[in-house]
């Protein structure tokens, strides 16, 4: 049997990207052939993968691609902030993005099955799992495809918007960043689910009516916080960050400018995270 050397394994290392102890136990499999033992490492990766897909992934960035009129944004996860600033897995994640805009897939399986730079969306993931050993995952993406503009806006990596518009340049980023501070749940009013208006005037009625006041001023009363409401949840109806004296729809107005659609991400919002309970662990592992 070849013996296998501290050097085998660092080249090895260097042309696959995986662990020290993988990479050894491949040379030792493949007699010490390194292209046998890359081969052995690639099979087994997809394997490393299956085993990881259980474990929680709420950590992770936000990433979005351009290309003319189409936009895409993705939320891409991992399962510790430590590798969601590794350039592999950031490179995972601009696949990803790349891919939404390029091939218009159905939905996060199509976008997986997307071919980039020679490899598809999901050989990419793999091999991001199989060198930084945590579960990776493309939680969901938007694609807007528009005759008009579009503009992004990430707050860090954790927040994403993507907004389809018309107008000026900066009229976009600014609508983008807006959204992103102020988190309106749509556009305008007509846009607002029924069963959001139904819930706060059900709710607001039975706060008016315990005023003891006449039926007539209820009803007021009631329409004056469902306008409230409006104004607070959409985005024309909200103050502009940047100049709260201005609507975003005042403002729109004065650049010539409008908002066909939006979509905001947050990285890991709705995952529920696994609590650990390290002094349990602990305490277990000492047989206290």
């Amino acid at each position: 049997m070849a013996e296998i050397t501290a050097k085998m394994v660092a080249d090895l290392r260097a042309s696959t990207g995986m662990g020290m102890m993988e990479c050894k136990k491949a040379l030792v499999e493949a007699e010490g052939d390194l292209k046998r033992a890359e081969e052995v490492l690639r099979i087994k990766s997809g394997g490393k993968a299956a085993k990881l897909a259980g474990r929680t992934a709420a950590e992770g960035i936000i990433a979005t691609s351009t290309a003319g009129g189409i936009g895409a944004m993705v939320e891409v996860n991992c399962e510790t902030d430590f590798v969601a600033k590794d350039a592999t897995f950031l490179a995972f994640a601009k696949a990803a993005a790349e891919a939404a805009v390029q091939a218009n897939p159905a939905d996060v399986d199509a976008l997986l099955a997307v071919t980039v730079g020679g490899q598809t969306v999901e050989e990419i993931r793999k091999a991001a799992i199989a060198k930084l050993g945590e579960n990776m995952s493309v939680r969901r993406f938007v694609r807007f495809d528009t005759a008009g503009k579009i503009a992004t806006y990430l707050h860090g990596s954790k927040i994403g918007v993507i907004v389809d518009f018309a107008g000026d340049d900066q009229v976009g980023r600014d609508v983008a960043m807006h959204i992103a501070a102020s988190k309106p749940l749509c556009v305008s009013k007509d846009q607002v689910p029924a069963e959001n208006l139904e819930t706060e005037r059900r709710i607001y009625s039975e706060q008016a009516a315990q005023s003891g006041k006449p039926a007539e001023i209820v009803a007021k009363m009631v329409e004056g916080r469902i306008t409230k409401y409006l104004a607070e949840v959409t985005l024309m109806g909200q103050p502009f960050v940047k100049d709260p004296d201005l609507t975003v729809e005042k403002l729109l107005a004065q650049k010539g400018a409008s908002v066909k659609a939006f979509a905001m991400f947050v990285v890991g919002e709705g995952i529920e995270k696994k609590v650990v309970d390290y002094a349990a662990e602990v305490a277990a592992a000492a047989k206290i």
